[in-house]
């Protein structure tokens, strides 16, 4: 399935470069932006995926979502990084994710720029066009911090501002990318070290922490409790390779609004 997930995927992207200038419309809050190819490409992926699991539900950034279930479930940001995308700046991503039972099975994030595919396997690692992948093993005062934030979400500028404060006096660099499916992705294969982000919805970071943790990277959901996957409402998304995860999980989880401490 997981061949057949990359043809559709990577279909899925040809779309988005084919789109030269997208129509652009704004959604509810400040500078959150849709296009009509974010729309074509999640019908697409829509069909393509619920044909390849007869009978799967469909979770996607751009629709009305019911309640996460035990069911086969496809978890979908059909362009992540929307704002990257109208801009021209080349890093944006489709994100493919299976749910069942409430666990991640399954993971496709694809950035069609750079031709770059990787995939995961809940129990069969994670790979980068083909070539398995592993988080590095730099230690915290050399590593590099991925972060994001959205202005749509003022309320959450002092927290992570706080948190971006402490990390530039102990960590080696920060960047802030667009695209958590892509930061994720870059942890997993070891270009980035440390990702959080204290609101993110399920389709942006659940291929994501599959990927992280098949790489052999740690991954924490800092304001959920449940030990399975929780759509009730965005999550504080922490991921790290394992050298690095409890002193960067500590300044995350320290300055994470809702303040769950391990």
């Amino acid at each position: 399935m997981l061949k057949t997930i990359d043809a559709i995927v990577r279909e899925s992207g040809r779309m988005m470069l084919k789109e030269t200038d997208p129509e652009v419309t704004l959604k509810e809050g400040h500078a959150n932006y849709v296009t009509q190819t974010d729309r074509d490409v999640q019908d697409f992926l829509r069909g393509k995926l619920t044909a390849l699991l007869p009978g799967s539900d469909f979770f996607g950034e751009e629709q009305d979502n019911g309640v996460l279930t035990d069911h086969p479930t496809w978890v979908v940001d059909p362009i992540d990084g929307t704002t990257n995308y109208i801009r021209g700046l080349h890093h944006s991503s489709v994100s493919v994710a299976l749910s069942v039972g409430k666990r991640l099975e399954l993971a496709a994030v694809y950035n069609p720029y750079r031709d770059e595919m990787f995939l995961a396997q809940a129990g069969k690692g994670a790979t980068l066009n083909g070539q398995a992948i592993h988080c590095s093993v730099t230690p915290f005062e050399h590593a590099v911090v991925a972060f994001g934030s959205s202005l749509y979400s003022p309320e959450l500028v002092d927290a992570t501002m706080s948190a971006i404060r402490e990390y530039m006096r102990v960590c080696g660099d920060l960047r802030r990318f667009g695209s958590a499916a892509l930061d994720l992705a870059y942890v997993a294969c070891g270009r980035c070290d440390v990702f959080f982000e204290f609101s993110l919805s399920p389709w942006d970071y659940a291929a994501g922490l599959l990927l992280v943790q098949e790489a052999g990277g740690k991954t924490d959901l800092l304001n959920l409790t449940a030990d399975h996957l929780d759509f009730t409402k965005p999550a504080s998304v922490f991921a790290a390779s394992a050298v690095c995860f409890d002193k960067a999980r500590a300044i995350a989880a320290k300055n994470e609004p809702e303040n769950k401490m391990a």
